[in-house]
Parts: structure tokens; sequence; C-alpha cells
């Protein structure tokens, strides 16, 4: 990984911390854990120093999940600090989330690189567009899912965020929005929610990853550690920022910011793909 096709170590380090500020702003202003910047920047620089097209998008959704268990647990902790992190709703919805985020990895890991470049892209577009056209926070429910309803929309927020290598925001702030949930406490209490899906995830990719050919020099399985080590000080040191700011901004500010980056992200992903 020290030079190819006219990158160098130094371009890609650059590359790298750029993506770990941007991710960790949006991971304290968001809630998002910063997967949505990770993973189409290291899909996009991977192929760049020679990691071969099969496994990039592997590694791209492992290694960002393995820098979400520290992103999240910095911007959950800003959060907490401001009392917006619902404690009683991550006992209960916690497990079920870190239990659908096995499942969305071992679904990962058994299919192929472009199916997961294509779901990333299509997910986030459709989330993107459905939260610009609306004018305000839409609300479905006046109070949260409970029973098997709270255990499947928990286990499916973790499932395809563990797929995708997002934090678990972009499923879950409009989802407790849409149940009446006030935006501020939703962004951080989903900010809490990353590291429940992170943690098991990342393991997961390791694990499937370990044997699988042309991977990225210094990687255990889909987690590229030289990745992990230039983006996660990024991402600490900005995180906390994020969250300031989440206390400045009004609800539909957040929401227009959430969009416009997963629209940019959804556009760029799919036009790499077809």
């Amino acid at each position: 990984m020290m030079e190819s096709d006219g990158i160098t170590l130094a371009a890609l380090t650059a590359a790298l911390a750029a993506a770990g500020l941007l991710a960790g702003l949006l991971a304290g202003l968001l809630g998002v854990g910063g997967g949505i910047v990770i993973v189409p920047v290291l899909f996009y620089l991977l192929p760049l120093v020679g990691v071969d097209d099969s496994v990039s998008m592997h590694t791209a959704v492992g290694t960002s999940l393995a820098s979400i268990v520290v992103t999240s647990f910095y911007s959950a902790r800003a959060h907490y600090r401001r009392g917006v992190v619902d404690v009683g709703l991550l006992r209960t919805w916690g497990p079920f989330i870190g239990l659908g985020a096995l499942i969305g990895t071992a679904v990962a890991g058994a299919v192929q690189g472009a199916f997961l470049t294509g779901f990333f892209g299509v997910f986030a577009l459709c989330v993107a567009v459905q939260m610009l056209l609306s004018p305000e926070v839409s609300r479905f429910r006046l109070n949260l899912p409970a029973g098997w309803a709270r255990a499947l929309t928990a286990a499916l927020i973790g499932a395809v965020s563990s797929m995708l290598g997002i934090g678990g925001g972009t499923l879950s702030v409009p989802i407790l929005s849409a149940c009446g949930y006030p935006m501020i406490r939703a962004v951080g209490t989903a900010a809490a929610f990353g590291a429940a899906i992170a943690l098991p995830g990342a393991i997961g990719f390791a694990v499937s990853g370990w044997n699988a050919p042309a991977l990225a020099p210094f990687s255990l399985g889909y987690v590229n550690l030289l990745s992990f080590a230039v983006i996660v000080p990024m991402t600490m040191t900005a995180a906390p920022w994020g969250a300031r700011l989440a206390h400045t901004a009004s609800p539909q500010v957040l929401k227009r910011v959430f969009a416009v980056f997963l629209l940019l992200t959804a556009m760029r992903m799919l036009a790499r793909l077809f």
C-alpha cells in the first residue's frame, strides 16, 4: 500500500484523515457513526492502492465498523454528558440490535461486493429522498413499538446497518423520529446504538474475511488496520465538535444536513456500480 497507480502513502493518509474528521463530525452531529463517509471513501481509495475489487467493498465495510466502535463511544459520551442519551431505550433495544448485527454480518460475508455496493447506494438514496421531500419530521406513531415489534425493529436496524458498515443512526434516527421521539434525543441515543452494531459487526467481518484472497496489507480479515489507525484519531477529535453543533442547530437543519450527505453518497456509489 505504499504506492500504486500514482497515489502515494502521503496522499492516501491525507484522504483518510480528512474522511475521519468528516466522519467524526457527522457522528456527533447526526448520530450516524461516520460510516456513511468512511465506506465510500475506502471503497474508492482501496483499489487505487492495489486492493482487488472483489474485496474492496467488504474491506470498506469491515474497516468502517471497526472505526465506529471507537467513534460511537466518543460521540455517545459527548451526548450523554448533555443528557440526551436514553439509557432505558439503549438497554431494551441494544441486545436485539446486537443480534441483528451478527445476522447482517453473516449475510454480508456470503454475498458479492457488487451486491453490497448496490444495497448501500439504493438504501441511502431512498432514505435521503424521503427526508428531503418530507417538510417536517414524519410521525407515524405516538410512541415507540413494544414487544415483538420492538425486537423486530431493533434487529432490522442492526442487520441492515452492519451489512452497510454504518453506525445505525441512518435507520434509527428516522425510525425514532417517526415514533414521535425528539430529534436531538434520537441523535444522542443513535450514537450509543453504534457500539451495539459495530463491535459484533467488526468481529464478524474480521472472522469471515480471515482467509479471503487479495486482501490489503496489514488486514485482519476484512478490517484494514492501516486505514483504521489513520481514521480513528480523527474521528475521536471531531465527534465532540459535532455533538456541540447538534445542540445549537434546529431539528430541521439536522435533518437536511443528514439527507444531503446521504444523497451525495448514494449517487456516487450507484454511479460507480453502473
